[in-house]
C-alpha cells in the first residue's frame, strides 16, 4: 500500500503547504489583505512562458519601471522586441500570453510577495482565501490507490447524498479514479455551483452504488476545535487557522458557546496560521485590547493607523495566551503582536515567521487578472517591524514570552492534527472503528502537545512568564 494523503475536496479541495505568506490591501478596502504565495509559475511552466520570461518579462519590469508618460520610446522598444519574438521565434507564440507573461515578469522581480496573477485557478483561490467559502460537495478523501472518503463534512450536499465514511470513489462524472492523484480527484469534483455530479462509489461491504450531488458553496472554517481543555477551571481553547472575511464572526460564536458554558480564560492556537484579511485580524485583537494602536502600516504615503475601540473589547482582561510558532506569519503576527505589546496575552512557543510587509491588489476585471505590489510595512503598537531581515538581527518575526521548542516528529503530529478539517461528531464512531479496522492510524484525539500544556500550566498559576524572548527549561 503506498503512502496515504488527505485532503478535503469542498471544490478546488484542500492541501496545507509550507508557508511563504503574503499581506494585500484591496483599493476597495481601506485595511490591508493578506494572502499566502502560491507558486502559480510552477503550473505554467510551458515552452511560451519561457519564451515570454526571456524575451518579456525582465524587459517588461525595466521598461515599465522606468517609463514616464512623457517618453514613448521604452514602450516602443518593448514592442520592437516583442514583434522579434512573434515574427522570428522558432514556435509559435501567443501574444496575450507574451503580455502576461511580462507583465507576470515585472512585478515578480520586485520581491518574493508582489504578484500578477492571471490564471483562472490562481485568481479564483485569492478569492477563496479571502472569503472563506469554496464551491464542491464538502467531502474529505485519503489516497489509497486512489480516493477513499475519510468522511463529508457537516452540513455538507455530500453528507445529505449519501456519502459514508471508507466509500471507495470508482468514478467521477463517468472518469475512472483508480490510481488517480488527489489533485487530479479534486480538479474532477470541482464545477459551478449548483451543478450535479454524478458519482459512483464502493462502500466498506463491497457494493457499489450510485450517487448524484449537487455542488454548492461551502464555508472553509478558519476557527477550529473550540473544547475545554480544563472543565473544571473553565479554560477553553480554539485554532485559528487562517484570517478570512467569516473569522471575526467564527470566533464570536466560538467564544460564545464557551462563554455559555462560564469560561474564564483562553488559549488561541496561532501555530501553522500564515495569515489572510488583515482586518479580520485586528477586528479579532480589538475584542481584547480597550485602547491604543493595534497596528500602523507606512510606506510612501502618509501612516495608516489601526485603533482600539472600548466598545468592542468586550473581551478585555480575560487570561489569554496565544500559541505562535515559525508558521504564523502576516496577519498572525499583527494579531499576536498587538496581544504581546498590550500585554493582554502570553505568548507560548518559537518565534514566529517574520513577514511585515502590505501588498496592495488591483483587480483587473476585463482580464480576470489581480496584480499585487508590496507598498508598506506594518508596525506593532511599540512600533516593531517584523520582517525577517529588515536588520542583521531579525532571522524571525515576534519572540514569545515563553519559548517551547518542540522535536520534529511532534511538531509534524500537530501539524497534521490541527490542519485537518473536522469531522462530524456524529460520525466519529464510525471513523474510528474503520481506521482499526484499515490500520490507518487516524489522528482523532488531539496529540501530545508540550507547548499547549505550557499555556495551560499558565492559566492554572502553575508557572509564570519569562522575560521576552528568554527560553523556558522544558
Amino acid at each position: 500500500m503506498r503512502g496515504r494523503r488527505s485532503r478535503a475536496a469542498l471544490g478546488h479541495g484542500y492541501t496545507v503547504r509550507s508557508p511563504v505568506p503574503i499581506a494585500v490591501q484591496d483599493p476597495s478596502s481601506p485595511h490591508p489583505k493578506p494572502y499566502r504565495h502560491d507558486d502559480a509559475s510552477a503550473r505554467l511552466a510551458s515552452l511560451l512562458f519561457v519564451t515570454g520570461t526571456f524575451f518579456g518579462m525582465g524587459l517588461m519590469f525595466f521598461v515599465l519601471q522606468f517609463w514616464s508618460p512623457g517618453s514613448q520610446d521604452d514602450v516602443e522598444h518593448y514592442r520592437e522586441v516583442r514583434d522579434l519574438v512573434l515574427n522570428s521565434y522558432v514556435g509559435e507564440v501567443d501574444e496575450e500570453q507574451l503580455l502576461e507573461s511580462a507583465l507576470r515578469g515585472m512585478l515578480g522581480e520586485l520581491d518574493d510577495y508582489s504578484t500578477y496573477y492571471y490564471a483562472q485557478e490562481d485568481t479564483a483561490e485569492v478569492d477563496r482565501d479571502t472569503t472563506g467559502q469554496m464551491t464542491g460537495i464538502g467531502v474529505v478523501t485519503t489516497d489509497i490507490d486512489g480516493p477513499v472518503v475519510r468522511f463529508p463534512v457537516e452540513d455538507s450536499p455530500a453528507l445529505a447524498a449519501g456519502v459514508r465514511v471508507g466509500d471507495r470513489i470508482l468514478r467521477i462524472d463517468g472518469v475512472g479514479t483508480e490510481g488517480m492523484a488527489p489533485e487530479d480527484v479534486s480538479a474532477l469534483i470541482r464545477g459551478p455551483e449548483g451543478s450535479t455530479l454524478t458519482m459512483r462509489v464502493e462502500g466498506r461491504d463491497g457494493s457499489e452504488r450510485p450517487l448524484e450531488i449537487e455542488r454548492r458553496s461551502l464555508p472553509i472554517p478558519s476557527v477550529r476545535r473550540v473544547r475545554f481543555i480544563d472543565e473544571g477551571r473553565k479554560i477553553g481553547y480554539l485554532v485559528l487557522t487562517s484570517f478570512s472575511n467569516r473569522s471575526v464572526l467564527e470566533l464570536d460564536a466560538a467564544v460564545s458557546s464557551l462563554q455559555a458554558e462560564g469560561l474564564q480564560a483562553l488559549v488561541i492556537d496561532l501555530r501553522f496560521n500564515r495569515g489572510g484579511v488583515l482586518r479580520s485580524a485586528v477586528e479579532i485583537a480589538r475584542r481584547f485590547i480597550p485602547e491604543g494602536v493595534i497596528t500602523s502600516t507606512e510606506g510612501r504615503g502618509t501612516p495608516y493607523y489601526e485603533l482600539a475601540d472600548a466598545e468592542r473589547a468586550n473581551l478585555a482582561g480575560l487570561p489569554l495566551v496565544v500559541l505562535v510558532d515559525g508558521n504564523s506569519a502576516s496577519a498572525s503576527e499583527v494579531l499576536a503582536g498587538a496581544l504581546q505589546d498590550h500585554r493582554a496575552a502570553v505568548l507560548v512557543g518559537t518565534p514566529t515567521y517574520g513577514k511585515g510587509l502590505v501588498q496592495t491588489i488591483r483587480r483587473y476585471p476585463e482580464r480576470s487578472a489581480i496584480a499585487k505590489l508590496t507598498t508598506s510595512y506594518y508596525y506593532t503598537p511599540a512600533h516593531r517591524n517584523v520582517q525577517r531581515g529588515n536588520t542583521k538581527e531579525s532571522e524571525f518575526g515576534l519572540v514569545p514570552d515563553i519559548e517551547i521548542v518542540l522535536d520534529r516528529e511532534t511538531h509534524q503530529t500537530i501539524f497534521e492534527f490541527l490542519t485537518a478539517f473536522e469531522p462530524p461528531a456524529s460520525l466519529l464512531p464510525d471513523l474510528r472503528a474503520w481506521s482499526d479496522e484499515a490500520n490507518l492510524n487516524i489522528q482523532l484525539d488531539p496529540p501530545a502537545d508540550p507547548q499547549l500544556d505550557a499555556a495551560l500550566a499558565l492559566l492554572r498559576g502553575e508557572r509564570t512568564p519569562l522575560s521576552s524572548g528568554e527560553q523556558a527549561d522544558d
